[in-house]
């Protein structure tokens, strides 16, 4: 069991920036991917980024690549989204999950375990 805790949700003005947190703990001694994907009402849940337990990074999604990194600090057992330049399209619950058989999946049904979300609402 691996449970999932995200933080840093907020309300930001568009052009602005955020750092979401994911802070794990349980059975953390074995490996496994974090996930970061987002769902905006009415619309599927989606992937937008990713991190391996080594710290090698899983491919944003296409409409954020160049906007959102995903950071690992192990001594914390934290995983970040850093969201820059942020677009009222960005607006959505965002959730952190563990993908533990580590395959570094972008679907949704490869991850285990999921965190409750965080909101994140940017203002035009």
């Amino acid at each position: 069991q691996v449970q999932l805790v995200e933080s840093g949700g907020g309300l930001v003005q568009a052009g602005g920036s955020l750092r979401l947190s994911c802070t794990y703990s349980g059975q953390i001694y074995h490996s496994f991917v974090v996930g970061w994907f987002r769902q905006a009402p009415g619309k599927a849940r989606e992937f937008v980024g990713g991190i391996t337990w080594s710290n090698s990074p899983i491919r944003n999604r296409d409409s954020v690549k160049s906007r959102f990194t995903v950071s690992r600090d192990v001594a914390k057992n934290t995983v970040y989204l850093f969201m820059n330049n942020l677009e009222p399209e960005d607006t959505a619950v965002y959730y952190c999950a563990a993908d533990t058989r580590n395959w570094g999946s972008t679907r949704t049904g490869d991850y285990d375990y999921w965190g409750q979300g965080t909101q994140v609402t940017v203002s035009s």
